[in-house]
């Protein structure tokens, strides 16, 4: 896979399609991020909606 790794969005999760395997950052040139809960208060509260599944 030849990933373009976006230096403003670092990322751990491997098993996301848009992660760089040699390193910590996302391919895409923006990312959307959103809530599960109707009042967020702490980060676990918050998701990538950008994440899709490999």
């Amino acid at each position: 896979m030849n990933c373009q790794a976006n230096k403003s969005i670092e990322c751990t999760v491997n098993q996301c399609a848009h992660h760089c395997d040699m390193e910590n950052y996302c391919s895409l040139n923006k990312i959307r991020v959103g809530t599960h809960e109707s009042n967020p208060t702490v980060d676990q509260c918050t998701d990538c909606l950008s994440f899709v599944r490999k």
